[in-house]
């Protein structure tokens, strides 16, 4: 499983030059923050090298500026180091990096493979697709080294999109300098940046934006009872199960008494869950007036039938705490901006792609910027599902979850989700906080649970998990 750290900012490429800028206006010198980046590197490749021979691919950028001051440090700590140039940097710290590397070099063209591949070609100032001759020499000195290892992100990746618009470099490991960059975490750049760990440069960096972390501790007061932990409310429709799944995990997720509200009044497959006959909309809304739930989830197997439509209308002028997932979303549709930013209460939306592309539509840009664009559109947290979880807040707060099991991807495990964020909704507090921990339970169930997983296995292990986080 790939490895991110945990609870680390995330900055856009210009974001990233605004931090450096800073860092120049402070005194810190180009060259020093290059020499930096370059130990970094270097300290990286010295611990997977095992000594074997080593290949520094260096662009003329400052990305290659990064690749020679590590090529050098590499060579003086006893590394055979070759490294293969694409052009030369001009003026200014990269070029002084060069001039300071007076080892072997040869142009890439001339280079062969060798056990250990450091990648300097291109970084964040990338602006057209790599391709050709380029591609051409370089992919088959990536695919004869056992190691591959690249310097701030991978060549020819879109920095902030998380796209390769030509040719990119596979990585093992990824050096993302000062901090993570959105492709370390989206789509296809997630899986051709590797392991990622990050350079500490002695910059400052802030960001509204993170990648998920165990949340801290979720144990309730001493004093708690059952309806101080909350009372959840999950409403089911013709697909009975995927409202049992998220009934269940809502319960142990920290709620108090939960209720599974059906049409003909089904029992769940806890005997600790309440059972509730709702059949109209009516009935859905006399409960909340009578019981007054501090989480409502609805969606999960709810069918899209007429009574789904008013159902959502119910839950949707319902003034608490509202989960909206699965045929939710999709009796919604593209009115659903619109329909959620009308409600005062917290709302969480949790669509998967296809879902939101038919609530807020297709984008070029990436998913963070479509998943935070929908979110402040809408007024409501989104969930955006996927190997690249992406949730965002419309105060412009983001977490983005790049590290769960691929197992995840089965029948009943975004019903999870919802049951998960609804159960922790309904203890209270901050519902950004509630949505986080919620998917660092899933994520972890998941991990608990191992191969073979299908969503039921989700349930015990998300007590499982709730008991490291206790």
């Amino acid at each position: 499983m790939r490895r991110v750290p945990p609870g680390a900012p995330i900055l856009t490429a210009d974001a990233m030059r605004r931090a450096e800028a800073a860092a120049f206006a402070r005194g810190v010198s180009q060259s020093e923050l290059m020499a930096r980046a370059g130990l970094a590197v270097a300290r990286e490749v010295h611990r997977f090298a095992r000594r074997r021979a080593v290949l520094v691919l260096a662009g003329p950028g400052n990305n290659g500026g990064d690749a020679y001051v590590a090529a050098r440090l590499l060579s003086e700590w006893g590394h055979d180091v070759m490294v293969a140039a694409l052009g030369k940097p001009g003026v200014g710290a990269a070029a002084e990096a060069r001039a300071e590397w007076t080892g072997a070099t040869v142009s890439l063209a001339e280079a062969s493979g060798r056990a250990v591949l450091v990648d300097g070609l291109f970084g964040t100032g990338l602006t057209r697709p790599v391709e050709g001759d380029i591609a051409a020499r370089v992919e088959p000195l990536r695919e004869s080294a056992d190691m591959v290892v690249a310097i701030d992100l991978p060549s020819g990746i879109d920095s902030d999109r998380g796209v390769a618009p030509g040719y990119a470099v596979r990585a093992d490991v990824t050096v993302a300098l000062g901090a993570l960059k959105p492709c370390h975490l989206l789509s296809e750049s997630a899986a051709a940046s590797g392991h990622v760990v990050v350079a500490d440069l002695g910059i400052a960096v802030a960001s509204e934006w993170r990648t998920l972390a165990r949340p801290e501790r979720l144990r309730p007061e001493h004093d708690a009872h059952k309806f101080t932990r909350g009372l959840a409310l999950v409403v089911g429709g013709s697909m009975a199960g995927a409202s049992r799944l998220a009934a269940s995990v809502a319960l142990r997720a920290g709620a108090g008494y939960v209720v599974l509200a059906t049409a003909d009044g089904e029992r769940g497959s806890d005997s600790a869950i309440v059972a509730r006959r709702i059949s109209e909309a009516t009935d859905l809304q006399a409960f909340i007036d009578e019981r007054r739930p501090n989480a409502l989830c609805i969606g999960p197997g709810l069918g899209r039938e007429a009574r789904a439509s008013e159902v959502i209308d119910a839950g949707l002028a319902a003034d608490m705490a509202l989960v909206l997932d699965g045929d939710a979303l999709s009796v919604l549709g593209h009115n659903a901006a619109r329909r959620v930013s009308e409600r005062s209460a917290p709302t969480i939306l949790t669509p998967h792609g296809g879902e939101f592309k038919r609530m807020f539509g297709a984008s070029a840009a990436s998913k963070i910027d479509r998943t935070l664009d929908a979110a402040r559109e809408s007024g409501a947290i989104i969930v955006h599902k996927g190997s690249d979880t992406v949730m965002a807040h419309p105060d412009g707060r983001v977490i983005v979850s790049a590290t769960a099991p691929a197992t995840l991807a089965t029948a009943g495990s975004g019903d999870v989700l919802a049951g998960l964020i609804t159960g922790r909704l309904a203890t209270g507090g901050d519902p950004w906080a509630a949505v986080a921990a919620a998917a660092w339970l899933h994520m972890r169930a998941a991990e608990l649970a191992g191969p073979g997983l299908v969503a039921d296995d989700l349930i015990a292990h998300s007590a499982a998990a709730m008991q490291e986080v206790w």
